[in-house]
C-alpha cells in the first residue's frame, strides 16, 4: 500500500511569506506540531516545527527566515512503511508528500498513520494477543505460524521486533482469531517458544495479571 492512500489535503501548508504568528495559529487550529512550507510554484521548500516558530525573532517575522537546507518528505508512490520511518527518524507529526520535482501533493498525519497500523494489526477484531521471545538462530515465521495454524487457529496479524540489535532475541507479537489463548500458549511452549505475555478475555484474571507484570519487567530490561 502506498502513501497516496493516506494523503490529507485538508491541512493547508504555510507560504514562505506567512508570518510566524499565522503559522502558530494554524498549528493550533490543526492540532499538529509540524507544517510544510510551499512556495507560489507549489514546490515544497521546508518543514517547520512549533519549536522553531516559538523561537523566532518575533510574531511578525516571515517563516522563510526559519527554513533550513534539510527537508524531510516522501514520494507519493512510497510504501506506507517509508512514511512511518521518516516520521520516527525526524520526530514529526506530519510528513509532506511530493511528486516529480518536489511538487507538493499533501501530507500524512501521525494519527492517520496510527489508525492504518491499528487496522492492519487487527486491533478492531476480537481475539487474543500473544507476545513471544525467540532466539534469532531459531527465528522463522513459517514455523511459528505452522505450529499455531495446524491446530485450527488463525494468525490475524504478526509483527517482529529487532530494534535491539545487540540482543540475540526476537520479540514477536501476534493477534489470533480466538479469545482463548491457553491452548495456543501450550502449543508454542511445547515447540520451545517462550511466551512473554498473553492477553485474552477468556484467560484466568490472575494468570493474565501475572503475565502482564512479567511482560512489563521484560520491557524494562
Amino acid at each position: 500500500m502506498t502513501v497516496e492512500t493516506l494523503i490529507c489535503t485538508d491541512t493547508p501548508p504555510l507560504s514562505p511569506s506567512d508570518s510566524v504568528e499565522h503559522g502558530l495559529g494554524l498549528l493550533m487550529e490543526m492540532r499538529i506540531r509540524h507544517l510544510p512550507v510551499v512556495d507560489s510554484e507549489g514546490t515544497l521548500v521546508g518543514v517547520l516545527s512549533e519549536e522553531q516558530l516559538l523561537d523566532a525573532d518575533g510574531p511578525g517575522s516571515p517563516v522563510s527566515d526559519l527554513l533550513g537546507a534539510r527537508i524531510p518528505f516522501v514520494h507519493v508512490d512510497a510504501h506506507i512503511f517509508e512514511v512511518s520511518k521518516v516520521m520516527l527518524d525526524e520526530q514529526l507529526t506530519t510528513v509532506p508528500v511530493v511528486e516529480k520535482e518536489m511538487d507538493y501533493v499533501g501530507l500524512v498525519r501521525r494519527h492517520d498513520l496510527f489508525e492504518w497500523f491499528a487496522r492492519m494489526l487487527g486491533a478492531q477484531v476480537p481475539g487474543a494477543i500473544l507476545a513471544l521471545e525467540v532466539d534469532s538462530r531459531d527465528y522463522a515465521l513459517s514455523r511459528v505460524i505452522y505450529a499455531i495454524e495446524q491446530n485450527d487457529v488463525r494468525v490475524l496479524s504478526l509483527s517482529a521486533d529487532r530494534s535491539n540489535l545487540k540482543s540475540d532475541r526476537v520479540h514477536i507479537t501476534m493477534k489470533l482469531n480466538t479469545r482463548d489463548s491457553a491452548r495456543v500458549r501450550h502449543i508454542l511452549e511445547h515447540h520451545g517458544y517462550k511466551v512473554i505475555a498473553a492477553f485474552g478475555v477468556d484467560d484466568d484474571s490472575q494468570e493474565l495479571a501475572d503475565r502482564v507484570q512479567e511482560f512489563m519487567r521484560y520491557l524494562e530490561v
